[in-house]
């Protein structure tokens, strides 16, 4: 063999056969440790000055602070029934109008314009108009988290109907299938996995919106905590706050993929888990 042709085998793979990174694999948490430990070091040597951006050391006391102080949980519990509410509601519109465009001509012409042009007006856009219709109560709130999130779920069930293989339809129907008992046997079986990727989406959105919506007057729930916290300049508590917003959101997501995992046992998967 040329030393030529030796140069470019290199080239093309310069680790043997089957090389693995099984270090650097691992070592995913290596750059926040070292972020986080950055971060506390320029607090410490007074580069990030406490009013612009507390240390992770301060933000880990006051976390345990206000847990054991029972103020975070508590906060906690009103904004998940916020967003628990919020998206009650939209599971129930999305899928009642999800099935009834997906499974009629009629239902599609009927509901799918009036979804669409939903889809094109930002739902923050309508917070002023809600506290004009609702007030600074809790309805406004809870109703934004119903407007965002029903269209992810709209949409990806709609297309999860849309999608079944006609044949797989008839073949119900030459064994005798038909009407609801369709419906409940093979179409929404075949549409649940659009469905979950709807249902993820809408929980991530539900938590951005829940960060506005809270900023409206809340009497309680994290969006109250953060707003005392800004007029008193406490980064701590904001950091805290955020910090519970994104674990809010990794929680849910985890917590739907764990409900599609055991709905969907039946369905193979090209990735082994």
């Amino acid at each position: 063999m040329s030393l030529a042709t030796a140069d470019r085998i290199s080239l093309a793979r310069p680790f043997p056969k089957g090389w693995r990174w099984p270090r650097l694999s691992r070592a995913r948490w290596l750059s926040p440790v070292v972020l986080l430990a950055l971060w506390e070091l320029g607090s410490r040597l007074g580069f990030i000055p406490e009013r612009v951006l507390a240390a992770p050391s301060t933000v880990a006391e006051t976390f345990w602070a206000l847990t054991a102080s029972g103020e975070l949980p508590a906060n906690l519990l009103v904004s998940l029934a916020r967003a628990a509410a919020g998206l009650a509601i939209a599971l129930a519109v999305a899928v009642s109008l999800g099935l009834l465009a997906g499974l009629s001509r009629w239902g599609e012409t009927v509901v799918d314009p009036l979804m669409q042009i939903k889809r094109t007006i930002p739902s923050l856009a309508l917070t002023p108009l809600f506290i004009v219709w609702f007030g600074i109560g809790e309805t406004p709130k809870i109703a934004l988290i119903a407007v965002a999130t029903t269209f992810p779920i709209y949409l990806n069930l709609f297309a999860g109907v849309r999608g079944i293989d006609v044949r797989l339809v008839e073949a119900a129907r030459s064994f005798g299938l038909s009407g609801w008992s369709l419906v409940r046997e093979v179409i929404l079986p075949g549409a649940l996995p659009s469905f979950f990727v709807g249902l993820r989406y809408a929980l991530g959105v539900s938590v951005l919106v829940l960060v506005v919506a809270e900023q409206i007057n809340a009497q309680a729930g994290l969006g109250h905590l953060i707003n005392n916290a800004r007029d008193f300049m406490r980064t701590d508590i904001i950091v805290v706050c955020l910090l519970v917003y994104a674990l809010l959101g990794l929680s849910a997501d985890a917590l739907v993929r764990t409900l599609e995992r055991r709905a969907l046992a039946w369905r193979p998967s090209l990735v082994e888990q």
